[in-house]
Formats: structure tokens, C-alpha cells, sequence
């Protein structure tokens, strides 16, 4: 069964997140998306006030995995000290027996790859799937060459034009949202009073 890593905040997940990344799956035949929320992203150790708690977060991607077909989720970054840098979970999942690592990005992150925690060794230990949007382009020779060869990578999956920001607003707002996340994760934000003003 060939896995496809995909690792972000999830705060909350919702259909922006699921869609495509099925879609970049299918396209590039995976049988399984694998949901990795993160305890403290790198990119952005000054956690947000309407962050919720890695135990919501990971709950969250469990009930949505549960309800969406094609979906598992890992919590090894929730049980490993922060931040959480993706080629400590790659080496950790090759440590479990994993022969290789597939992992998801977005276009947008490919010109950040150059600061990510040990950048050479992340392009020799993962393989990556860039995820484009309809309409995306990039310069590809502004980047370094050893980089230059993830064009061969990309992707297209339907633009869903869903965030987790207007999630958080229109909850803080009393506005509906089950329209942009699985019912189980609209259920759970209301129970838990998530992203609600205190």
C-alpha cells in the first residue's frame, strides 16, 4: 500500500486540506493520505491565541480521517518534543520500517525548502509530491539546481478555496461552517467550544 504524508497544523482540518490532497494522491497513485498534524510548526514557534491544543488538533484529523475514505493519521509528532521538523519524522518513520517517504506539499512551499531543518538531507531522504494549483506557475530556474528537479513532481488537484483562518473567524463569529469541514469535526468544535472567544 503506497503512503502519502502530509503534515500541517490542521488547526482545524477541513475540506481545503482533504480534497486536494486526495485529488494530488489519485494523481500520483497513492493508495493512503497520511494526516500528520504537528505539536509547533517551525515556521511558526509564536503560536496564534486561536491556536487549539495538539490533543484538539490531532482528535479533529482522526474524525475527519474517520469519515473520509483514504485517510489514517499519525501522531508521532504530537508525542516527540517541539517544534516539529519534518526530517525527524521522516527518519523516525524509516526507523519503523518505512522503505521510503512520500510527503505532500504545497507549490508555494518549494521556494521555502531551502530553510527547512537539514534541507540536503530531506532531498535525499524524502520524496517529495509538489501539489499545484489550477493556474500556478513558478520560476523553477531562480531556484537552486539541486532543487530544480521537484518540477518533475508536481501535481495539479482543484482549487478549494477553504482556509482554516475563516474557519476560526466565522466560529468566533457564531457563523456556520459545515459546509467546509466534516460534520464530526463541526460537531467536535462546537462540543469542545474551540475557537470561541473567551
Amino acid at each position: 500500500m503506497r503512503k502519502l504524508c502530509f503534515g500541517g497544523s490542521f488547526n482545524p482540518v477541513h475540506y481545503g486540506h482533504l480534497v486536494p490532497s486526495r485529488a494530488a494522491a489519485d494523481a500520483a497513485g497513492f493508495d493512503r493520505v497520511i494526516l500528520i498534524p504537528n505539536a509547533v510548526s517551525p515556521h511558526k514557534l509564536r503560536q496564534p491565541d486561536d491556536m487549539a491544543s495538539p490533543e484538539d488538533r490531532l482528535a479533529m484529523c482522526r474524525l475527519a480521517a474517520d469519515c473520509t475514505p483514504g485517510f489514517d493519521v499519525e501522531d508521532l509528532e504530537m508525542r516527540r518534543e517541539p517544534p516539529s521538523y519534518t526530517i525527524d519524522t521522516v527518519r523516525e518513520l524509516k526507523r519503523r520500517g518505512w522503505t521510503s517517504v512520500n510527503w505532500l506539499i504545497g507549490a508555494d512551499q518549494v521556494p521555502k525548502l531551502p530553510a527547512w531543518r537539514e534541507p540536503e538531507a530531506l532531498l535525499r531522504e524524502v520524496e517529495f509530491v509538489v501539489i499545484a494549483r489550477p493556474g500556478w506557475s513558478s520560476d523553477w530556474e531562480s531556484l537552486p539546481r539541486e532543487y530544480q528537479f521537484l518540477r518533475e513532481r508536481v501535481v495539479q488537484a482543484p482549487l478549494v478555496n477553504i482556509s482554516a483562518t475563516d474557519i476560526r473567524r466565522r466560529v468566533a463569529a457564531g457563523e456556520a461552517i459545515d459546509e467546509l469541514v466534516p460534520p464530526a469535526v463541526a460537531r467536535y468544535i462546537r462540543q469542545k467550544g474551540l475557537y470561541r472567544p473567551s
